[in-house]
């Protein structure tokens, strides 16, 4: 029986952005040495990550990438989001360090996935093993206009043509468009906005999601997006 094991080796500018993040998300220094060069272990549960140090390493340019796939998607990001609001008291939505929340992509044969993109600008893009079943036929054109977004966004890293994509859609409503993929797309129009550094932008579309009737059970459905939304309110500044 075959017991190979691949460990990603990723770059960064200083272990001592990388460490403390990565605690924050459960993970436990197994290794870690400044000379002949420098190089940190971290470990959670079966997940390994090595990174070395580069001071001349700008993260803006990082190609560094890893993808682990996991049974259960939704779980292991609620755990990393309570690990982020307890060290910095917030979910880390834009700049660097930041994550995204699970959803559905359409570049990824229907699989939910979120990204982590770390102190050193390495994406670790978190996959769930099972695909999602793709209900966009019943939720009309908004929702597949968010999909389409969140692989020009999240998995792409351009958000300027997510935001093309979601305004061209939310300015043309669709009357087969399902409220809850309405919320979606308005939170979601939300994130992007604080990603790109427009707060007050993201404030008008967490009111405009916020506005949107809701019956208890579209609340249920919509829950982690609510709560995500939440996180979203609760980062912008005064105002």
């Amino acid at each position: 029986m075959a017991r190979e094991t691949t460990i990603p080796l990723l770059p960064c500018r200083s272990l001592d952005d990388v460490a403390p993040f990565y605690q924050a998300l459960g993970f436990q220094v197994t290794h870690r040495q400044a000379r002949p060069n420098p190089y940190l272990a971290l470990r959670r549960d079966d997940l390994n990550l090595h990174f070395f140090g580069m001071p001349e390493f700008d993260p803006a340019t990082s190609y560094g990438s890893c993808l682990v796939v996991v049974d259960d998607l939704v779980a292991i990001h609620r755990s990393f989001a309570a690990g982020l609001r307890a060290a910095y008291g917030k979910v880390l939505v834009s700049g660097v360090p930041r994550m995204t929340r699970p959803r559905a992509r359409h570049d990824q044969d229907g699989h939910s996935g979120f990204s982590i993109v770390d102190p050193g600008g390495n994406w670790i893009r978190f996959v769930a093993r099972a695909a999602t079943p793709d209900a966009d036929d019943n939720r009309g054109g908004l929702a597949r206009a968010l999909r389409n977004a969140v692989v020009q966004a999240d998995s792409r890293g351009r958000p300027e043509q997510a935001v093309r994509i979601l305004d061209g859609a939310l300015a043309r409503p669709d009357a087969a468009d399902d409220p809850g993929a309405h919320v979606e797309a308005l939170v979601y129009r939300a994130e992007l906005a604080l990603v790109l550094d427009r707060p007050e932008d993201a404030r008008e579309w967490l009111r405009r999601a916020g506005a949107v009737p809701l019956d208890e059970d579209l609340r249920d459905r919509l829950a982690d997006t609510l709560r995500h939304a939440a996180d979203l309110t609760a980062g912008l500044p005064p105002g």
